[in-house]
């Protein structure tokens, strides 16, 4: 058989789902076997994956043939399952959030570095259809200079399991905030000055996830980002509303990629032209048709660094930026005020 090793650490919906799915998927990589601590999961991994099965990380990493580690674990352990992995000489994919703070997000780099090994975070939004839409049209110039861009992600309803514990880094604000944040950073890749949170607990007693997380993050040169997670939101705000110079553009709905994906199959993944966005300027209003997402490009990139055929596309240094804004998120709400970004 032939492709890397590879040995994904968690069989919930984002191991099984997402990162064994994708794996298979990809030329290059090879899905050897899969890690649950749960018995009856662990029974049927053999026939639904088709790979072997192991009761821990431990165990995964006494096998030769594993050479990549992904780890679709809770948010807290992926620093230190990350580490342990990296020690052992294995390249690491973690899924996102990264880590839960700066401090351990210098730890995972400096354990990449002194073991020569590859680490990666699936930022798997920045191969979103619509993110990329927007890219181009700052690219063609569509909007003129830009900045102001808000984005915002939002259901009803608190998170379920371990995503519905703060201290494990549950919650949207590090969930699909993570991917937000991450966006921001890169439609502005100045130097950040100050950001602002304002987070809402209207969930207690039950549980001490925010119900809401509203950042403002101010970049040089007058660049803002605004990010709107909300629990709370049974009618959402448009995912991209972004002013330019130039036009104004505002997109509705989600990338179709993780609903094709779960129905079985992510390459049929097509977006309604009704869902488009729009864009407004001096001419007047017309739709833009989406561009296609891809999300295989992750793990295929993850492969081509492995083999020297292509620089990796999501280095942990991009993400970085990205732990420092929320590090300063959780500054800023604890005393309302605006915090700086470290590093």
């Amino acid at each position: 058989m032939t492709g890397i090793g590879t040995a994904v650490v968690g069989y919930g919906r984002a191991g099984r789902a997402f990162h064994a799915y994708l794996v298979r998927l990809t030329p290059g990589l090879r899905l050897h076997g899969i890690v649950s601590g749960d018995p009856a999961k662990r029974a049927r991994i053999p026939d639904e994956q088709g790979c072997r099965a192991y009761a821990s990380l431990d165990e995964a990493l006494a096998d030769d043939a594993v050479r990549l580690v992904i780890l679709a674990t809770p948010h807290d352990t992926h620093a230190p399952l990350a580490i342990r992995a990296m020690d052992a000489g294995r390249h690491v994919v973690t899924d996102k959030v990264m880590c839960l703070d700066l401090a351990e997000c210098d730890a995972m780099i400096a354990a990449a570095c002194r073991n020569r090994v590859l680490l990666s975070v699936f930022q798997n939004r920045r191969f979103d259809g619509d993110f990329l839409t927007v890219r181009r049209l700052i690219a063609d110039g569509a909007l003129g200079e830009v900045k102001w861009v808000e984005m915002a992600w939002q259901g009803f309803g608190p998170s379920r399991g371990w995503r519905n514990e703060a201290a494990r880094g549950g919650g949207k604000l590090y969930d699909l905030g993570a991917h937000l944040i991450d966006q921001a950073c890169l439609f502005f890749p100045q130097a950040i000055e100050h950001v602002y949170a304002r987070l809402h607990h209207d969930f207690r007693p039950e549980t001490d996830i925010p119900s809401e997380a509203l950042l403002v993050i101010a970049f040089r040169g007058g660049g803002t980002a605004v990010v709107d997670c909300s629990s709370l939101a049974a009618l959402p705000k448009p995912r991209f509303y972004i002013h330019g110079r130039r036009a104004t553009f505002r997109k509705f709905g989600v990338d179709p990629q993780e609903a094709a994906m779960m129905a079985g199959d992510i390459d049929a993944a097509r977006e309604d032209p009704a869902a488009f966005g729009v864009l407004r300027d001096d001419a007047g209003e017309r739709a833009v048709p989406t561009l296609p997402g891809r999300w295989r490009d992750y793990y295929e990139n993850v492969a081509a660094a492995l083999d020297g055929r292509a620089p990796l596309a999501v280095t942990p240094e991009s993400v970085r930026r990205q732990i420092a804004v929320l590090d300063a998120a959780r500054r800023s709400a604890e005393t309302g005020r605006t915090a700086t970004v470290d590093g």
